[in-house]
């Protein structure tokens, strides 16, 4: 379905609280359009988001709220049961236009240069920090990224007057139960950047090769004069080397058209060093911690430099990122533990986000409170998760957090995760909910200690809700 949003007035979202939705309801609000969305009464991160944006959210989904809002445009997302939505349905039934989110944002990119960020693992750090160098260097960007909050930059979208538009490109189905597009395949990017290429997504995709398939096809989709930006370190990525658009590699490989050199660490700050096509360009420094995330600024600074930013530019974007909320957030301090909040949901994530704090603390005991996302992701990487944790010097493992999609637990469980972790690290425990991970807490941390709450599902409001129970 072709949308011409210039007859478009008033846009409801169902599903609005998902990340991505909420990021594009708030570049719609910021467009002209009237917004309003529904969605479960469950705290999610971009609740701050919307209210900061004024955005209206009816509780539940209902018939009586299509009646209410009166849009001309419906967007839903791919949970809550996609098409299958009783607020769809009736949208359906009374010939209000309704797309599914992936195609609706590649609808409001068109008209603009566009930017796609893809990979299993740190495409929304990279996009913002895209965003932020294009801002930062006076380009007014539009962007959408999956994150709560964008820190240094502000909400997680935004309408730009500028040329730009820089999104997350995720490669998710578009609607599980009637549409098994990848969502990203919606976007037809003039520079792509590709992070990664994994295996994830077990219940839609069923091998790595699959995944492969559809990031190779994404690449298909960009114009003539595209670039691809590949990460070079990165196997599965080699390949969209052979593709027809320009390549420019990033990496830590000798090969890599922009090369990461050198990378140490200060009080809170990390720091590396650039060289590009040999010669070196000089020292960068982020306020956000690990290795990875100098890979996910290398992707920004190839991105950036092909579409002619200056390399002083990219250096005063990179050190204006603040991070994003949910990756490796800090949520706050109680008697001299230091609490952060991580969004980790793969093994390959959590060995990341748990490498780059023993980076920032090498003396420190790491805590690691995980709630795995999904029986389907725990049961297809469940050994991978098993070996994850080897950064971290305690671990409590809540119930696996399931997907709405879900029902039945494939015969695994966080007993039997507890079990197989205890071969590769030894202090692990099985902490049922809050309440059992607050006790354990309680008897266990000591001052100095450097606590992560981790994970996809609920386990968000935990660390918030154990600093305030300490700092009252």
């Amino acid at each position: 379905m072709e949308i011409d949003l210039q007859k478009i007035k008033r846009i409801h979202f169902v599903g609005i609280k998902g990340v991505a939705m909420a990021s594009l309801a708030v570049w719609a609000k910021e467009s002209g359009f009237g917004v309003s969305g529904s969605d479960v009464a469950e705290e999610f991160p971009s609740d701050d988001v919307l209210r900061r944006a004024k955005i209206r959210v009816l509780p539940g989904f209902d018939a009586s709220h299509i009646k209410k809002t009166k849009p001309d445009l419906v967007i839903f997302t791919g949970a809550h049961e996609g098409r299958e939505n009783i607020e769809v349905k009736a949208a359906l039934a009374s010939q209000i236009a309704v797309l599914p989110h992936g195609k609706a944002l590649g609808e409001v990119m068109k008209g603009k240069r566009k930017v796609s960020v893809a990979g299993s693992h740190g495409k929304t750090t990279t996009t913002a920090m895209i965003a932020t160098i294009l801002a930062t260097s006076g380009h007014d960007p539009s962007w959408a990224a999956g994150c709560g909050e964008i820190f240094g930059l502000g909400l997680p979208g935004h309408k730009g007057n500028g040329e730009w538009f820089v999104a997350e490109a995720d490669e998710y189905v578009t609607d599980p139960h009637h549409d098994l597009t990848p969502r990203f395949l919606w976007q037809t990017p003039e520079v792509l950047v590709v992070i990664n290429i994994d295996f994830d997504h077990p219940d839609v995709y069923r091998s790595l090769a699959e995944v492969t398939s559809a990031f190779v096809k994404l690449q298909s989709q960009q114009p003539a004069l595209g670039v691809t930006v590949v990460n070079a370190d990165d196997v599965a990525s080699r390949a969209l080397m052979g593709g027809m658009t320009e390549i420019m590699s990033y990496g830590f490989s000798p090969n890599a058209d922009v090369r990461i050199t050198n990378v140490g660490y200060g009080t809170e700050r990390t720091f590396f060093t650039l060289a590009y096509r040999r010669s070196i360009v000089g020292e960068f420094a982020l306020k956000v911690a690990g290795r990875h995330n100098v890979s996910n600024a290398a992707a920004a600074a190839s991105c950036c430099r092909a579409i002619g930013i200056s390399w002083e530019d990219i250096r005063e974007g990179l050190l204006a990122f603040g991070g994003t909320k949910r990756r490796f957030e800090s949520v706050g301090e109680v008697g001299g533990v230091r609490i952060y909040d991580d969004y980790a949901h793969h093994p390959k994530e959590i060995a990341a986000t748990l490498a780059a704090a023993r980076a920032w603390y090498p003396k420190e005991r790491i805590i690691v409170i995980f709630q795995p996302h999904t029986y389907s992701r725990t049961k297809a990487l469940f050994y991978e998760f098993a070996k994850s944790f080897r950064d971290a010097d305690m671990v409590a493992i809540a119930d696996i957090y399931a997907s709405a999609r879900e029902h039945e637990t494939l015969g695994v469980s966080s007993q039997i995760l507890v079990t197989e972790i205890a071969k590769h690290q030894p202090r692990v425990v099985y902490a049922k909910d809050y309440e059992k991970t607050a006790m354990y807490l309680r008897q266990h941390i000591r001052n100095g200690d450097v606590i992560i709450f981790m994970g996809a599902g609920d386990i968000y409001t935990w660390s918030r809700k154990f600093v305030n129970k300490f700092t009252k």
